[in-house]
């Protein structure tokens, strides 16, 4: 009797199988029919079933059931992207296993079209704005080929172009974990026909240059991209407030790029949001010593010393600015008004006098200090207007203060270059 069962067993595994080659023979002439369709609704037939089949039949139905959804990605389906790579995966999964290769060289012919289809599919979801869909594309074009780490790369930018920062993170720590560089070597020539400088493949680039179609060769490094990495990294910490990890980012990349000044802006910044505008202005300083010819950087540290109340500093640093880019307007504005906000502190305690001969005479004494600073603000607005003659900033700002002075003459001129 228990033989009987065995028996019986074996006939409904066998069955099993039967209908298993059947229904994946029935999706391969639907695919070379053209009927991708039909071939879809055949292969997943198998689909409940195929765990219990030997495995080169387990081989050939992955390596049908990805070619089939392989086909329909490249006719638009996107959700048969994923579909075709686990299969494609499965197969060499399965016979590398198995030491059976008889599908695997095909596979990896199909791995690397449909890695391409995930490429070029990505570019336009990223030129449509879908940038979650171009992020997965990317990655999936990663898992699909390893070995080309740059994959990840824009997957994790594509993530970001798109604010989705825990995607775009989880990709940049792989990124990290792998020890990506990014660096490399672009090959170009000109082409001897058009004039234009063309990039290509070393092997063929040589070849033309070689035959004289093109000329100049080039071999033009791409810098490494870890410092990028580590900066996006520590950004997107900042955007999610895990605040202390961007610091931890940003004190790495700094072990690897100590002369990146943007780096230390970008650490500086983060300090001078939580607060920190001591840890800001010495970061500002060593920004300035990396670059002492960026305006920028002076006006940032002059911005902070006047909201500290050190004019004397804050002058220094925007009359650096001012030296550097002679045309630049909030620098002259600000050194005009640190000297108008130390006047209306003289103002301010000249209130508070009272009628004492010596309030009287240290009254006279902050008034004449006072109109000193007005008139130092004036002039720095008047310099102003010979390289910005028609900037409405400075002309008001300029009148305003001529109005506190009680220059009339010169408050009636200021109106009439403002038209008023």
């Amino acid at each position: 009797m228990k033989n009987r069962y065995l028996l019986v067993a074996a006939l409904t595994f066998t069955m099993v199988g039967f209908a298993q080659k059947d229904e994946i023979k029935d999706a391969e002439k639907a695919m070379k029919d053209g009927d991708a369709a039909s071939a879809k609704t055949a292969i997943e037939a198998a689909s409940g079933t195929i765990a219990s089949a030997d495995e080169k039949l387990q081989a050939q139905y992955y390596f049908t059931r990805g070619k089939i959804y392989s086909d329909l990605a490249k006719k638009g389906d996107n959700d048969a992207f994923e579909k075709a790579a686990t299969s494609f995966k499965k197969v060499i999964e399965i016979e590398d296993k198995s030491g059976k290769k008889k599908y695997s060289d095909e596979t990896n012919q199909y791995m690397a079209s449909l890695t391409a289809d995930l490429v070029n599919s990505a570019v336009t979801d990223n030129g449509n704005s879908k940038f979650k869909e171009a992020a997965e594309k990317l990655y999936m074009s990663y898992t699909l080929s390893p070995r080309d780490t740059s994959y990840l790369y824009y997957a994790a930018g594509s993530a970001v172009n798109g604010g989705h920062y825990e995607m775009a993170l989880d990709y940049y720590n792989k990124l990290q974990e792998l020890g990506y560089d990014g660096s490399g070597v672009v090959y170009k020539a000109t082409n001897a026909a058009t004039g234009e400088v063309e990039e290509m493949e070393k092997m063929q680039r040589d070849l033309m240059v070689k035959s004289g179609s093109y000329t100049n060769p080039l071999d033009e490094r791409t810098p490494s991209k870890k410092a990028e990495i580590v900066k996006n990294t520590a950004l997107i910490y900042t955007q999610l407030g895990q605040d202390e990890k961007a610091l931890e980012a940003y004190k790495a990349a700094r072990v690897n790029d100590p002369e990146d000044v943007n780096l230390i802006l970008n650490e500086a910044n983060l300090y001078f949001n939580q607060g920190n505008k001591d840890k800001f202005k010495e970061l500002m300083a060593e920004a300035i010593a990396l670059a002492p010819d960026n305006p920028d950087l002076h006006y940032n540290v002059g911005v902070i010393s006047m909201e500290q109340g050190n004019f004397e500093d804050a002058r220094e640093s925007y009359k650096k600015a001012i030296a550097i880019d002679p045309k630049y307007t909030n620098a002259y504005l600000n050194l005009s008004t640190t000297y108008v906000n130390e006047g209306n502190e003289m103002i301010d305690e000249m209130n508070s006098l009272g009628n004492s001969k010596a309030d009287i005479a240290k009254y006279d004494e902050l008034k004449e200090k006072k109109d000193s600073l007005f008139k130092q603000g004036a002039e720095v607005l008047e310099e102003a207007l010979k390289t910005n003659p028609s900037n409405e900033n400075i002309m008001t700002q300029l009148k305003n203060i001529y109005g506190a002075m009680g220059d009339n003459e010169n408050f009636m001129r200021i109106k009439k270059m403002m038209g008023e």
